[in-house]
């Protein structure tokens, strides 16, 4: 493909004259609170991007996930997918991003949904995690075919549910529905906060587990007649800390992994509970005495390309066998949650070699390629709809995802838009 240096001097222009749009989309996106759980405002944010997609042209489609994990009638797995043809047959490029956000936490001294601009920023749950890459997809796609109407293939734009917690009733039903067949799609940017000079090939893998230890109720006063179940997680925990947290750190992987920490397999300890219910912020009563007779705790299980899952599975179930036999009364039930197993594009596949050489052209350095700690929604896109030609690029810093006072660069999302358009451009225009 050749590069018409009239229409590029173009298409960068239309991009700068949709600065203030972009502030815009992206404030208005943020004051959505799509927050998952439970899977608030999902409808809403879907009909707000269809009204924007249906104005630029886009056939829209929407979309409910009946049945899947945390669809209800009260909160619906709604997502959105627009489409606009070429006016020639060619290649489809997808953007895909997902509209929910996780919790909000503690420590902000902003408005987690006031999307408001400061000093060149804009700060809210979900600003760079990744409303911010969805609104920069948006505005890349709209300026192109300003540009370039006359496009071979088609554009689509995706916004979709719950990757937060799986993308179950997101990328992983539409994409057993067949909208990422590769006869249908076959080149998809997800706009993740990788950092606008990144291309990511993947993701680490993810096993995740509740572990419940049992005991025996009994008065508090009188320990002894009972069996904590509490100071039996401890156990679990003490040799978490003593065995398999120093295995873990003693590995490292092939894949570039960032930040550098995650090139070793990790653990974290999701949650943890044992004995009496908590009571609401409202009960001003004193605890019973009772020795709790169960404690529970979700590990969340990162692994390595080189580490098979069965060996991740097999060393906390070895664990725990070994206190069963060790410690007196131990018991336990393990539950497998969920499990992902990691996935990689070639660096040299087409999306990924067009948009590293864009970013090179439009930041004037080489794209570092890279894979993300965590899973994302490419997992499905490969797995399921079995389509290979697929990466992570978008504005946004990765350390700022979930944590307070959330923000993404506004000079960032328009030098991801410029990469974006212009790998359009390379991809769709002959």
């Amino acid at each position: 493909m050749t590069e018409n240096t009239a229409q590029m001097t173009a298409l960068m222009a239309a991009i700068e004259d949709r600065r203030c749009d972009l502030i815009q989309l992206t404030g208005d996106l943020i004051r959505i609170p799509t927050l998952n759980p439970p899977g608030e405002n999902y409808e809403a944010i879907c009909d707000f991007l269809a009204k924007r997609l249906k104005a630029s042209g886009f056939e829209i489609e929407l979309v409910r996930a009946y049945g899947t994990p945390g669809d209800s009638e009260r909160y619906p797995r709604w997502n959105v997918i627009a489409r606009r043809e070429g006016k020639h047959a060619g290649d489809c490029v997808h953007f895909n991003s997902h509209t929910d956000v996780v919790e909000v936490g503690k420590g902000w001294t902003t408005d987690p949904f006031g999307g408001e601009l400061i000093d060149g920023k804009i700060y809210g749950r979900g600003a760079c995690d990744m409303k911010g890459g969805l609104a920069a997809s948006i505005i890349a796609a709209e300026a192109f075919l300003a540009v370039y109407p006359d496009f071979h293939g088609a554009v689509e734009i995706s916004g979709t549910a719950d990757e937060e917690s799986g993308g179950y009733g997101g990328v992983a039903y539409l994409a057993e529905k067949g909208f990422f067949a590769p006869e249908r799609v076959q080149h998809v940017i997800i706009p993740e906060p990788l950092n606008k000079d990144r291309v990511c090939l993947g993701h680490r893998g993810g096993w995740w587990a509740e572990i419940e230890t049992f005991g025996e109720i009994a008065h508090g006063s009188m320990p002894f007649l009972g069996d904590c179940a509490v100071r039996h997680m401890g156990a679990v925990l003490d040799k978490f800390e003593t065995d398999l947290y120093p295995l873990m750190a003693s590995r490292h992987t092939d894949m570039p992994v960032v930040p550098e920490g995650a090139r070793s397999s990790t653990m974290n300890i999701n949650s943890i509970h044992g004995g009496m219910a908590e009571q609401t912020d409202d009960f001003t009563g004193l605890p019973a005495h009772c020795v709790p007779d169960s404690c529970r705790v979700v590990i969340d299980r990162r692994f390595l390309v080189e580490e098979p899952l069965d060996q991740v599975r097999g060393e906390v179930e070895a664990l725990l066998e070994g206190l069963k036999a060790d410690r007196p009364k131990f018991d336990y039930a393990m539950t497998e949650l969920n499990s992902v197993l990691p996935s990689m594009t070639d660096r040299n596949s087409p999306i990924a070699a067009t948009v590293a050489a864009e970013i090179a052209h439009v930041l004037g350095k080489e794209a570092e390629f890279v894979a993300s700690p965590g899973t994302y929604d490419q997992k499905h896109i490969d797995r399921i709809g079995k389509l290979k030609n697929c990466v992570a690029y978008g504005p946004g810093i990765l350390e700022l995802a979930h944590k307070p006072d959330e923000y993404i660069g506004v000079d960032d999302m328009m030098d991801s838009i410029k990469v974006m358009a212009r790998s359009l451009v390379k991809l769709l225009v002959p």
